[in-house]
């Protein structure tokens, strides 16, 4: 039953890791309604999937990325902390920006220069593009953590998958959920925005357990899904 408990344990772990993903593709998604909205989704979970798979079966290409790639002050710096850096800034960068238009446009008014501007299929074009991205730099992390707790490639290669199915699943829901919920979706840009700091800050070799992020994050949702309980206790009792 050893290889039942390790299956378990990478999967879930492969899901928590998993999370972050969601939520950057939900957010990309959120403008993009019925079925175009689910292609695109579910094609960017499956670039994940992808990505994981073809890093498993390059153990080697991994193991390159931790090469030096460049030394600054006597501290060595890898092709891994130099994707981590600069995934840690397009994170900070995008989500700062989808912050601010949220703020300023509050009500989910039309941008007609960016609705008429760009064509949709380049709109789609260019969120897939960023899935694609981000999904590369989630990958990194998510299997060097996977390698690290087992030897064996088909059992990593099923935790990957069964994580996938899982989040696949879950991206509808959370989707519908985060779309209804305007505080929700401020929540996850300031989520996405701490990951892509800790992200930088793993770059430059200063790691923090992710178990603080996590932790936050619990917090936050908590604290946010207590507030809509009261409003709607609130508007019930007028």
């Amino acid at each position: 039953m050893e290889w039942f408990a390790a299956l378990a344990t990478l999967t879930v772990l492969e899901i928590v890791l998993g999370i972050d993903n969601i939520i950057f593709i939900t957010l990309l998604t959120r403008h993009v309604s019925g079925n175009e909205g689910k292609k695109l989704r579910r094609s960017g979970l499956a670039l994940a999937l992808v990505f994981r798979l073809i890093m498993l079966m390059g153990f080697s290409f991994l193991m390159g990325l931790n090469q030096v790639l460049v030394e600054v002050d006597g501290q060595s710096y890898s092709i891994r902390d130099s994707i981590l850096m600069l995934g840690g800034v397009f994170l900070l960068a995008k989500s700062t920006m989808e912050l601010h238009k949220k703020v300023n446009n509050p009500y989910h008014l039309k941008d007609e220069t960016e609705e008429t501007a760009i064509p949709k299929t380049d709109r789609h074009s260019w969120i897939l593009a960023q899935i694609v991205l981000i999904d590369f730099i989630f990958s990194v992390d998510s299997i060097l953590t996977a390698i690290g707790l087992s030897n064996e490639l088909w059992l990593m290669i099923t935790a990957v998958v069964l994580s996938m199915a899982v989040m696949a699943w879950l991206a509808e829901p959370i989707q519908k959920f985060v779309t209804t919920h305007p505080g929700m979706q401020i929540l996850a840009m300031a989520f996405l925005m701490l990951i892509g700091f800790m992200l930088m800050l793993e770059g430059f070799h200063h790691e923090l357990p992710k178990g603080y992020l996590y932790f936050a994050l619990s917090f936050s949702l908590t604290v946010e899904l207590l507030r809509q309980r009261w409003e709607r206790k609130s508007d019930s009792s007028v």
